[in-house]
């Protein structure tokens, strides 16, 4: 143990002639403690919330959409599939269709956005199946007692009772596929499908607006001939999508282009980025705060202290020793008040996840409690911070008692 080091722990622990100071130094312990903890928690939950949208929007959609520039559709889709099958990271592929249409009840009336899909490759590129709650993922034709045959059809759960249907109820799609521009008397294609279930994804703007059916229906409904709007595409790691939508477009070319899922939610998630750092950034100030008592602390250790530290000096101890001795003080106050808050932060979110003491009304948010996602490298961030803080602050005090004239120091002590 060097003797700066040595100095440094005795100074924060004297209790003889300087429990004032003494005090202060664990105040300072404690506030970097509090926003250490503080931090974490907080990051911790926006992770927690952010992963939720994310695994519920992405769950809806595809990693990345693989379609034509002005929408004009694609066709033999299989060829384009096998053309990519050798991508790094893909792991599923599936066709689909996406238009509008007007949806009919017996009661009601709603615009929605239709989606044509293969029941037996949607569940491996979307998480539909995991969220239909009502009813199954049944697209094909649909028989009810005493009644003709329809498809089937799945709708989002708010937009199912906005139409006030339930199974088996037969409700319309009205396409203005093949209308002239113009044409009097025209009308738009129809066709009949009977409800086979309800899906809730908990994020409104999906349940309120969607519905799903058969490729083939969707084709005929919106007069596409044997064209799909595109290929959905499951990567191995969303993290991915981007570098494989950039090997995708050079391996295709035009017209083909990609959309990948965050490039669909942009918006969405830069500014749920911008609030994670908006929260380091005001939450850090608790952790300024106990670094300004570090100073005021250090700058009355070194009043204090004027004596010793002129007889150090006197004894040949170098002004770079001097000040390598508040530094420590500073920096080992910075440390165990990190080194607390991060054991602190981290109880209390496992805590949260293992018993759930903090619950939310399932009904509004979907999940039952409030949701936690700690990252080591929030932690190893934050850490840094604390520490670069707690450094920054013993540096005037520490400069100050470097700068001590050993014979004034020990003349007017």
């Amino acid at each position: 143990m060097s003797y700066e080091f040595f100095i440094a722990k005795r100074y924060l622990r004297s209790k003889r002639q300087v429990r004032f100071i003494s005090l202060i130094t664990y105040i300072s312990i404690a506030g970097v403690m509090i926003g250490t903890a503080a931090l974490i928690i907080v990051l911790s939950i926006m992770n927690g919330f952010e992963s939720e949208v994310r695994s519920r929007i992405i769950g809806f959609d595809a990693h990345i959409k693989l379609r034509t520039f002005h929408s004009r559709g694609v066709e033999n889709y299989p060829a384009v599939v096998d053309r990519i099958k050798n991508v790094p990271h893909i792991r599923a592929t599936s066709p689909y269709v996406f238009e509008k249409a007007m949806i009919v009840s017996r009661e009601k009336k709603e615009g929605a956005i239709i989606k044509g899909i293969d029941p037996g490759r949607e569940g491996k590129v979307t998480d539909l199946v995991k969220n239909i709650n009502y009813g199954k993922l049944d697209l094909g034709m649909i028989e009810k007692e005493n009644e003709k045959r329809y498809p089937g059809i799945v709708i989002g759960y708010s937009l199912a009772d906005r139409l006030g249907v339930d199974l088996g109820d037969r409700v319309q799609l009205l396409s203005a596929a093949g209308l002239e521009t113009g044409g009097l008397g025209s009308m738009p294609r129809a066709m009949t499908f009977r409800v086979a279930g309800y899906f809730e994804t908990g994020i409104y703007e999906y349940d309120d607006t969607s519905a799903f059916i058969g490729i083939p229906e969707a084709q005929r409904l919106f007069e596409l001939g044997e064209k799909v709007t595109g290929v959905e595409i499951k990567l191995d790691d969303m993290e991915n999508a981007t570098n494989v939508s950039q090997i995708i477009n050079e391996t295709l070319g035009y017209p083909y282009t990609t959309v990948t899922w965050f490039d669909m939610n942009r918006n969405l998630f830069s500014w749920m980025q911008f609030e994670k750092w908006a929260a380091f950034i005001i939450l850090s100030l608790i952790i300024m705060v106990a670094a300004f008592n570090i100073i005021s602390t250090l700058i009355m250790v070194v009043l204090e202290k004027t004596k010793e530290i002129g007889i150090l000096k006197s004894m040949g101890a170098a002004s770079g020793s001097i000040m390598k001795i508040f530094v420590l003080q500073g920096v080992v106050a910075g440390f165990v008040g990190t080194a607390l808050g991060l054991f602190v932060g981290y109880a209390l979110c496992w805590a949260q996840l293992r018993y759930k003491f903090f619950e939310l009304p399932g009904e509004i948010y979907i999940i039952n409690a409030l949701p936690i996602l700690m990252k080591p490298s929030d932690f190893v961030f934050i850490a840094s911070a604390a520490l670069f803080l707690s450094f920054t602050a013993t540096l005037y005090p520490a400069w100050r008692a470097a700068k001590l004239d050993p014979v004034h120091a020990i003349r007017y002590e």
